[in-house]
């Protein structure tokens, strides 16, 4: 007897009779879900790259066996990959982001009925509390990446711009992560695939307008490596798309201050605050300009005093 909303009455003597009322996700009660707060936006597309927060239990058990929330910043996992209980797939493919929901998993749909001794007994049925933080639809990303390289170079450029899009905007999410070496892999990987000749004009400046974005994140991911040289030569190459773009001006001027290249940094912060004058960023970088070129020439005055009054000992 179907209950209201959709849910299947189930026997109080089942696993976990708290969710017996939960709405059935697979049509025969070994997928039931229910929701314990709301999500926003759309639900999880197929081939999706999950980041989740899972705790999993047994019955009458308080303790989970197995979680990942002592993590700060859970991975992105892929569906139909990365994660292998099918139960768990066909449940996060009816989630929304930043929604909570508990999840009743019956053996055919977790473990099955060997069970994974020692930590999982055979026949289980487990309960999941899943928290979706994040999601990409990385789907036809992947299947891009999978295709050989004559297949991609035939690839429609339109959907060579949606892929490229897609692996900066991972990069983006790994970069929150403070992830920075795998953020800038994945710049990488969407800037190679960027090396398309147009057709027309009209392409050519939708190629550069996702080379520029590419090329800014990877700037600045090598600034937060520490690599000034390499940010700098990634900002050049988006001043040869476009000279007049301040993020790129400011970027280069931070590693030539980074690399003492102190008329180098002024040139470009200063062309960059002519461009955007009460952007804050770039006039606190010419005040820190301003100070560590007064203390790099006191220093150098101070060693020529030095290296003088040696060399007036030497001739006594």
């Amino acid at each position: 007897m179907a209950a209201p909303g959709g849910a299947t009455e189930t026997p109080t003597s089942t696993p976990f009779p708290a969710l017996s009322r939960a709405r059935d996700l697979s049509g025969d009660g070994g997928v039931r879900k229910a929701e314990l707060r709301p999500g926003s936006g759309r639900a999880v597309p197929p081939g999706a790259s999950v980041a989740v927060k899972y705790s999993g239990y047994f019955e009458h058990k308080e303790e989970p066996f197995c979680t990942n929330c002592h993590r700060r910043f859970p991975g992105l996992m892929k569906l139909g990959k990365d994660i292998t209980l099918q139960g768990l797939e066909i449940g996060l493919l009816t989630m929304k982001k930043g929604e909570v929901a508990k999840f009743v998993f019956a053996p055919d749909y977790a473990y099955g009925q060997r069970g994974c001794p020692p930590l999982i007994p055979p026949s289980a049925t487990v309960m999941f509390e899943v928290e979706l933080l994040d999601f990409l639809d990385t789907a036809e990303s992947d299947m891009f990446f999978e295709l050989t390289a004559e297949q991609q170079d035939a690839y429609p450029l339109q959907k060579v711009l949606k892929v490229a899009d897609t692996e900066r905007k991972f990069g983006n999410y790994l970069y929150r992560k403070r992830l920075f070496q795998v953020a800038k892999d994945r710049y990488k990987r969407a800037f190679s695939i960027l090396g398309r000749t147009p057709s027309s004009e009209v392409e050519q400046r939708q190629i550069d307008a996702s080379k520029l974005l590419v090329l800014l994140n990877l700037s600045l991911t090598y600034l937060k490596l520490e690599r000034p040289a390499q940010a700098l030569a990634y900002g050049e190459k988006a001043l040869d798309i476009n000279q007049s773009n301040a993020k790129a001006l400011f970027r280069c001027g931070q590693a030539c201050l980074c690399l003492m290249e102190y008329e180098r940094a002024r040139d470009f912060l200063v062309r960059a605050q002519y461009i955007l004058p009460f952007n804050c960023d770039i006039n606190n970088e010419l005040k820190k300009l301003a100070s560590c070129y007064k203390d790099y020439m006191e220093k150098e005055k101070e060693m020529c005093c030095r290296m003088f009054a040696s060399l007036n000992s030497s001739s006594g």
